[in-house]
């Protein structure tokens, strides 16, 4: 058999210490001692699949003004500059944030874009031309996003709907932002069925123990059969709950099929304001929601913005942000993390071909590590990257010059 490319003597994850044979842009051989194309040898490296974005926000990323006072002065920076942002300043910013991203071994993404009457459509066509331009190194998912809310902004609905008639996948919801969160809530489930996509709603962002709306998104899931096609970022009130609540909203969106989506770079930086001792950590315990049945993952959110004045592109500091806060230190934890940033993101994208496996696409990443635990723990670098077979991105094993 011949083959394209060949990573040999990688450490490749749920196979063992075996050789990848590609070809045609897909995985044609898993096994030992594979010959018949040119070879990249991988001295005992880590080969996993390519790791998923599954919330990031390209449009309002990179962003040259300083950190919020907490989320209602970051809603309000962001949209005092939306009016002048034109498409091009968009791209230029998606952009840095996009090769970052790709860099760090991201190879599939869910980026939130915000559409209202100050921005319009303007986001909506950057990202849609950069997706264009980058396919070749990562496949990209929109998702319209009213981050003012529907009913306080008139004209927000209409550009939803003209969105996702020009080919936004998925549709978001922000209803902490509006005058009626309740009918935000109802009106995007509307529209979700309407257009046939899946939710991603922004949720229950504060620390308030009363007052969550999870359940009632839940109860919209089931009552639309929208089962395992609604997920909920933030969520930070669940970090708020003692131990039996936390696991009655558990069991409700193990039943409903409600995802987790947790971003701990932002809601370590929003919440807990206004407190100046024992300042709570403000992120929900996606590990715990694991445990539970509920499926859970990590992302990067905001970039050098109001929301997240920093950031990388790396999903794995994202996974070794998260394991810090959440006291994550044992293997299987830690392996656990890394799930939250490849396997878990698949299933909330449904991506049900995701993974190494022979006839699967070749969407391929090694870091500098010997397992997928140490990899969190040591935030290990990214030597190689690949899509659908082609090398996207290379960079050496840093060592000591003895």
């Amino acid at each position: 058999m011949s083959f394209d490319l060949i990573l040999q003597g990688g450490i490749v994850l749920g196979h063992g210490a075996v050789d990848l044979g590609l070809r045609g842009g897909r995985i044609a051989a898993i096994g030992a001692g594979l010959s018949g194309g040119p070879v990249k040898a991988l001295d005992g490296a880590l080969v996993t699949p390519g790791l998923i974005e599954t919330h990031i926000h390209l449009d309002k990323s990179c962003l040259s003004v300083p950190g919020a006072d907490g989320l209602a002065d970051a809603i309000a920076k962001v949209s005092a500059l939306k009016a002048g942002m034109s498409v091009e300043d968009i791209m230029a910013r998606a952009r840095r944030t996009l090769e970052r991203c790709i860099l760090q071994g991201t190879t599939r993404m869910r980026t939130h874009v915000e559409v209202d009457p100050s921005i319009g459509l303007r986001g909506i066509e950057a990202v849609q031309r950069l997706r264009a331009e980058y396919a070749w190194a990562i496949d990209i998912e929109i998702c319209v996003f009213p981050q003012e809310g529907l009913f306080n902004r008139p004209g927000t609905e209409a550009l939803l709907i003209e969105a996702l008639e020009g080919g936004a996948e998925v549709l978001g919801g922000c209803s902490y932002a509006d005058s009626d969160p309740g009918a935000h809530l109802r009106k995007v489930f509307e529209l979700a069925v309407r257009f046939d996509v899946d939710l991603d709603l922004h949720l229950d962002f504060d620390l308030d123990p009363m007052g969550a709306e999870l359940p009632d998104v839940c109860a919209l899931t089931v009552e639309h059969g929208m089962q395992g096609r609604v997920s909920v970022g933030h969520v930070t009130k669940l970090s708020a709950l003692p131990e039996q609540e936390l696991a009655a909203m558990a069991g409700m969106m193990r039943e409903a099929g409600v995802a987790a989506v947790i971003l701990p770079a932002t809601d370590l930086f929003l919440t807990g304001r206004g407190i100046d001792h024992n300042v709570p950590r403000g992120v929900a315990p996606a590990h715990r929601l694991a445990a539970q049945g509920v499926c859970c993952c990590l992302s990067t959110n905001n970039v050098l913005n109001p929301f997240t004045p920093f950031g990388d592109g790396s999903l794995m500091r994202i996974a070794n942000l998260f394991a810090n806060v959440a006291q994550v230190g044992d293997l299987a934890g830690l392996e656990g993390c890394f799930g939250m940033i490849s396997a878990q993101s698949a299933r909330v994208m449904r991506l049900p071909g995701y993974g190494l496996a022979v006839g699967g696409v070749a969407d391929v990443v090694v870091f500098d590590a010997g397992s997928a635990a140490s990899a969190v723990a040591e935030i290990a670098v990214p030597l190689l990257g690949i899509k659908r077979g082609r090398v996207v991105f290379e960079r050496e094993k840093v060592g000591l010059k003895w």
